[in-house]
């Protein structure tokens, strides 16, 4: 496979310049060949769903041994960062970019880009709200809600996992549930308008490493989202738990 986006135009010795390696970098070369793939990938040269030049094109094209290239190979599919497919090689995984500046769905963002969103539900129960979940909805001593937990993903990649808790009345029946909240909420009119986001970082326990597929104790962006209907009344709040491989969050500013 020819990397297809323009940042793979090549130089004089005919090699791609994304696959260029730093002749003054004294990390092992698999590293460096490791950072080079992965800094094509970030760049587009490689896209989600491409092929990766098999370990014998990628010696030839950087002038490694095929050794070093499954190494390198391998230290990226250990990450996530591709997949490998039985009998077929080896594919880019996706990497979902989700503005801050736009109150999307996760299934929203996953279609616009051509990828095919399902969930794997972990559980969908009614209990009675905790005191500090009566005080975010306004709901009344007794009140129920409904906690969902899934992990999200994107063409069979798990890419999240996500735990939200809504009022039952905005879901009573959590098992019509498909994999699109949002638009389970917006067939009974309760589509949120607006939402608040809090991103931080934290660690991934062993659970949510298993679910993941990802090692423990890994970095992941932790995203809480609060939503409102347009009377004010929060609808959901949701934990999304985000592989920090597969995710980028990006914000436009101006002055």
């Amino acid at each position: 496979m020819t990397p297809r986006n323009e940042n793979a135009r090549e130089g004089a010795n005919g090699l791609p310049e994304a696959l260029k390696i730093d002749p003054e970098d004294q990390t092992p070369l698999y590293l460096q060949v490791r950072k080079v793939l992965l800094n094509a990938i970030k760049r587009g040269v490689f896209q989600a769903d491409d092929a990766l030049p098999s370990e014998r094109t990628l010696s030839e094209m950087i002038g490694i041994s095929r050794v070093t290239a499954r190494k390198a190979i391998d230290a990226l599919a250990s990450e996530g960062v591709i997949v490998r497919k039985h009998g077929s090689g080896n594919y880019i995984a996706p990497l979902l970019e989700q503005p801050l500046s736009r109150l999307t769905s996760f299934t929203e963002e996953l279609k616009q880009r051509g990828f095919k969103p399902t969930s794997r539900w972990l559980s969908r129960v009614v209990a009675r709200a905790l005191p500090d979940e009566l005080l975010t909805f306004g709901l009344s001593p007794g009140a129920k809600v409904v906690r969902l937990e899934r992990v999200r993903m994107a063409s069979d990649v798990p890419m999240a996992f996500e735990y939200s808790v809504l009022p039952l009345t905005f879901v009573p029946k959590p098992e019509a549930l498909q994999d699109s909240l949002y638009a389970y909420l917006a067939k009974h009119g309760f589509l949120p308008s607006r939402a608040l986001q809090h991103i931080r970082a934290s660690n991934a326990t062993a659970r949510h490493a298993q679910l993941l597929s990802i090692a423990e104790g890994l970095a992941l962006m932790d995203v809480t989202r609060i939503s409102y209907l347009e009377d004010g009344r929060v609808v959901e709040v949701t934990q999304t738990l985000c592989r920090n491989d597969y995710y980028d969050f990006v914000v436009e500013l101006r002055r």
